[in-house]
C-alpha cells in the first residue's frame, strides 16, 4: 500500500486547521498516510497544545514566515510518502478523496501530478475548479474551468490531462518532485504552483484533473480578499511567472501588453475603487522585476509585517 503524506500550512488559523484536521480523521479512509503541519510563523504559537491533541501527526515550527511555497516545501523535505498530497488549511476533505487519486496516479505512472473538482465550501454546489486552460504567454492569462458554476454534473466523471493543478488541492508523485526539484520560493504567494507544474512537465509528467474526487476549499482565509499583500505579489509574479517560463518573443510581448494595458487599467480601478494605496504596490511590483534576478530570493515587501 502507497504512502501518502497530507502536506498543509497555518498562519495564524489555528481553528481553520483544525477543521481541516478534524474533516481528514473523519472523512478520510485511507491509512497509510502521514499529516504534516507547518506552521508559518504564526503569531500565537498552537504547536504545545496541538502536539498534545494530535499526537500522531507532525507539527513543524518556522520562525520566519515562510509564504506558500516555503511553508510547503519544509514540509515536503519531511515527508516520507510515495505521494505528497498538498492541501490548503481552509479545505475540508470528503469521503474517498485520497484514495480516489491514488487510483488515478497508481494506475497512469506518467502523470505527475493531480487535483480533484474543487466546490466552494460556502455554497457546496458551487464549483470552483474542474480544471485549467493553458497559460497564455502574450497576457500571462488563462482560464479556471467551471469556475463559480452551478454543479449540473456538466463535469462529471472526468479524468485527464489539464494544464495545470490547483494549490488548493494537489496530490504529487515523489519522484516527480526528485526530478523537478520544489516550489520556488521567491513566488512567495501566488503563481507558486503554476510554476511547479510548467517545471514538472518540463521534465517528462503531465498534469491531471479527476472529478470524481472532491474538496471542499474557503478559499483567501489567510490573505483576504482585498489586499496591498495580494496586489503586490499578484502583480509581481504574474510578470515574474513569464519570466521564468515564457520564451523570450512572447516575454517581449507580454512587457509590452502590461505596461500599455494592465497598467493604466489597474490605475483606472484603483482610482474608481478608492483603493490608491494599491498604486505604489502596482510600481514596487513592476520595479522589482527590473531590478532583481527571475531566481532572487529578495521579495521587495516586508514580510514581517504580515499579521
Amino acid at each position: 500500500m502507497k504512502k501518502v503524506s497530507i502536506v498543509t500550512v497555518n498562519f495564524n488559523q489555528s481553528a481553520v486547521t483544525e477543521d481541516l484536521l478534524e474533516s481528514i480523521e473523519k472523512l478520510n479512509s485511507y491509512k497509510n498516510i502521514q499529516i504534516i503541519v507547518v506552521d508559518n510563523a504564526s503569531i500565537a504559537n498552537p504547536l504545545p497544545e496541538w502536539s498534545l491533541k494530535y499526537p500522531h501527526i507532525v507539527f513543524i515550527r518556522s520562525e520566519v514566515n515562510l509564504g506558500f511555497a516555503g511553508g510547503n516545501n519544509l514540509g515536503i523535505k519531511e515527508a516520507t510518502g510515495d505521494y505528497l498530497f498538498l492541501v490548503n488549511n481552509d479545505t475540508e476533505f470528503t469521503s474517498g478523496l485520497v484514495e480516489k487519486l491514488l487510483q488515478v496516479m497508481d494506475a497512469n505512472p506518467e502523470v505527475g501530478m493531480i487535483s480533484p473538482m474543487i466546490k466552494y465550501y460556502s455554497n457546496k454546489q458551487l464549483i470552483q475548479y474542474a480544471g485549467y486552460t493553458p497559460m497564455n504567454y502574450y497576457t500571462c492569462r488563462n482560464s479556471c474551468i467551471g469556475l463559480k458554476q452551478k454543479d449540473m454534473g456538466q463535469y462529471d466523471h472526468i479524468t485527464g490531462p489539464t494544464a495545470y493543478c490547483h494549490g488548493a488541492a494537489m496530490m504529487i508523485r515523489k519522484e516527480a518532485t526528485d526530478k523537478a526539484g520544489l516550489m520556488s520560493e521567491n513566488f512567495f504567494l501566488y503563481y507558486e504552483e503554476v510554476d511547479w507544474c510548467e517545471h514538472i512537465i518540463k521534465v517528462g509528467y503531465k498534469a491531471w484533473v479527476c472529478t470524481d474526487a472532491l474538496i471542499y476549499h474557503k478559499e483567501s482565509v489567510s490573505v483576504g480578499k482585498k489586499s496591498k499583500l495580494k496586489e503586490y505579489f499578484m502583480n509581481r509574479n504574474r510578470i515574474l511567472f513569464i519570466r521564468r517560463n515564457a520564451p523570450l518573443s512572447k516575454m517581449l510581448i507580454f512587457y509590452i501588453y502590461f505596461l500599455l494595458l494592465v497598467v493604466p487599467r489597474n490605475l483606472i480601478a484603483y482610482l474608481k475603487s478608492g483603493d490608491r494605496n494599491f498604486i505604489p504596490m502596482l510600481f514596487k511590483a513592476i520595479w522589482w522585476n527590473f531590478t532583481h534576478s527571475k531566481n532572487s530570493n529578495n521579495l521587495g515587501y516586508p514580510i514581517n509585517t504580515i499579521k
